[in-house]
């Protein structure tokens, strides 16, 4: 088989597979859902199998546990976050007002200037830029539901997903061996090196980077709700799960609660509140840079925070909610396959030429 019926063959596999995605998006997400689980428990379960338990003990072990505390987070916390975030969403006008008339009583002059002269334009950019942003989440929750959320698919969710998860996780080492087993033999081992490094990245990113967010939502709601501030559990939680992206995270739960910590302490003189809550997130962020994503996530993922931004709004665009999940995965795997590329072409002759010089294109008389 020449390169050119390989490439031909490959880019229709492709192409044939991007668009059964496309056509089989509403229905995908219990068994994305259930992949994305499998991946992340696999190691849990090769751990449990190296002390000598069966596979099938191993798995219901670990998958029962999980079902425990997922059911248990989603118990303890949906009712507080529920209100949480219907309470802000609707004070969301009022409290930017607030936010703007502290800065004018309390903010430097040169400040309180600039905001006299655009004070309403200011007031109507914020309070169009947070519809935009509640219209945006609205759109995004009202495409979940009407994507794969309706009744009878949130049953299939429920009870798809654990089912899924379970035959993946029992039967991942077995896939894995099979699949290598389809693969053509003259580029086995080119084919497996790039499969170890795709796999290094999505392991960085979905286990270590996923577990880094986990670890930040946790820190965040429970020390801003310990710190007495208002949408404490929103606040924490939004800005964990959002750390994947980095600084992204961090500066946006920093200015959100800094805001929400202004408007409700310094009304009344409670500079030390504001500290704390500001100081929560200098913690955090020290935590995460010098303890937790070394230890965690290290050097292994690989994905630029740009090209990140760009895959989660693609995705999204092309797929709704099974795009976002879908989206650091593809994205992983096709930054490995375009370094790969890249470092192909840089040893190829047409990079390198061969060697002879060019001709001048006149021809002897």
């Amino acid at each position: 088989m020449t390169l050119q019926r390989q490439m031909t063959f490959w880019l229709v596999a492709v192409f044939v597979i991007a668009i059964l995605l496309y056509v089989l998006r509403p229905i995908l997400l219990p068994f994305v859902m259930g992949l994305a689980i499998a991946y992340f428990l696999d190691p849990v379960a090769d751990w449990l199998e190296s002390l000598k338990l069966p596979r099938l003990a191993a798995t219901s072990i670990i998958l029962g546990v999980f079902a425990v505390l997922f059911i248990a987070c989603l118990i303890l916390l949906m009712p507080v976050l529920g209100k949480q975030v219907a309470a802000f969403a609707e004070n969301l006008p009022a409290n930017i007002g607030k936010l703007i008339a502290l800065i004018d009583t309390n903010g430097p002059e040169w400040l309180k200037n600039i905001l006299a002269s655009t004070k309403s334009n200011i007031e109507e950019s914020l309070v169009e830029t947070a519809q935009q942003a509640a219209g945006w989440i609205a759109s995004l929750l009202g495409q979940i539901w009407s994507g794969g959320l309706a009744l009878i698919n949130l049953v299939s969710l429920l009870v798809v997903t654990p089912v899924v998860a379970f035959y993946m996780l029992y039967d991942w080492d077995r896939m894995v061996a099979v699949v290598d087993n389809w693969l053509p033999r003259d580029h086995l081992e080119t084919i497996r090196e790039l499969a170890r490094q795709i796999d290094e990245a999505l392991a960085g990113f979905v286990r270590g980077q996923g577990t880094v967010c986990l670890i930040l939502a946790s820190f965040y709601s429970s020390s801003l709700t310990l710190a007495g501030l208002n949408f404490g559990v929103l606040i924490g939680i939004v800005s964990g799960l959002i750390s994947f992206i980095p600084y992204v995270g961090s500066i946006t739960g920093f200015f959100l609660a800094g805001g929400v910590a202004l408007i409700q302490f310094l009304p009344s003189g409670n500079w030390v509140g504001v500290v704390i809550v500001l100081v929560i997130f200098v913690v955090g962020q020290f935590l995460e840079g010098n303890f937790l994503s070394p230890k965690l996530v290290g050097d292994r993922v690989g994905v630029h925070p740009v090209w990140l931004m760009f895959a989660l709004f693609a995705f999204g665009l092309l797929l709704g909610f099974v795009g976002l999940l879908l989206a650091v995965p593809l994205a992983a795997a096709i930054g490995v396959l375009l370094r790969f590329a890249l470092k192909t072409y840089m040893q190829s002759a047409l990079y390198v030429g061969t060697g002879k010089p060019a001709s001048s294109g006149k021809r002897k008389t």
